[in-house]
């Protein structure tokens, strides 16, 4: 397989859906750049991909800077001549109802979830359009598909990802360039197990309501964004990808 080289943001949590996507792509023998806030969580994921022999760089990075995203693209020109895809995962949930949503939490998960996706697109498609190649990949939600109680801001953010996506893939499609949205739907990460923990009987509420009665695994996720950077979805682009066990399909 061509090597190609890639970058995943959000990818510290050891159980989380960047890193999951970071160690598929790196043992289909890609060239990695993991980022993240956590410098020191961000290191230990590529230097558990390294220890295997894969090719894995961590970055630390503030998704929502813009000069923090000119440097990345700086260093990884400068490191690989180019780059072929991008992984928009860095994201947070602050789950309010509307009268308990404060300013603050608003702006963070806009700033974060939207923000951050506009950033990134807006930093590679130079590199990509000299390339005449390049794949983009956003994570959105099945909160950016459907209402669900609680979640406005995050919807908002969401739901903003996949209109500008598309929108975006408008722009650069005749220049090769291809851009999709991932919307999962109840994965078991970190956010998951401390949900649960806290109300265990909601865990087996949260199946049920699920059609396929279980949720889904990080690699779950990770199988669809490979799949999307792939020459195999050399034809796909301005599309939406649902993960959710036929969730939103009720």
């Amino acid at each position: 397989m061509t090597q190609k080289t890639i970058i995943v943001t959000g990818a510290a949590s050891e159980a989380g859906l960047g890193f999951a996507t970071a160690r598929m792509l790196a043992r289909e023998g890609h060239a990695i750049y993991l980022t993240d806030l956590d410098s020191d969580a961000v290191e230990a994921r590529a230097s558990e991909l390294r220890g295997e022999g894969l090719t894995a760089t961590a970055m630390v990075q503030d998704v929502t800077d813009a000069a923090a995203w000119t440097e990345l693209v700086d260093t990884v020109k400068k490191d690989t001549g180019r780059i072929d895809g991008l992984v928009n995962n860095a994201g947070i949930a602050v789950l309010r109802y509307m009268a308990d949503l404060e300013e603050a939490s608003w702006d963070k998960q806009i700033d974060v979830n939207l923000k951050s996706v506009y950033l990134g697109c807006r930093a590679v498609l130079p590199v990509m359009e000299a390339q005449e190649a390049g794949a983009i990949v956003n994570l959105s939600s099945v909160a950016g598909l459907v209402g669900i109680a609680g979640t406005a801001a995050y919807a908002a953010s969401k739901g903003g990802v996949r209109l500008m996506s598309k929108s975006i893939a408008l722009e650069v499609a005749a220049k090769g360039i291809r851009v999709n949205t991932v919307h999962p739907g109840v994965i078991w990460t970190d956010m998951q197990k401390v949900a649960i923990a806290d109300n265990p009987d909601g865990y087996d509420a949260i199946n049920a309501a699920i059609p396929m009665k279980h949720m889904g695994e990080p690699d779950d996720i990770a199988h669809t964004i490979a799949f999307l950077l792939s020459d195999g979805a050399k034809y796909i682009t301005g599309a939406e990808f649902v993960v959710d066990g036929g969730l939103t399909a009720q």
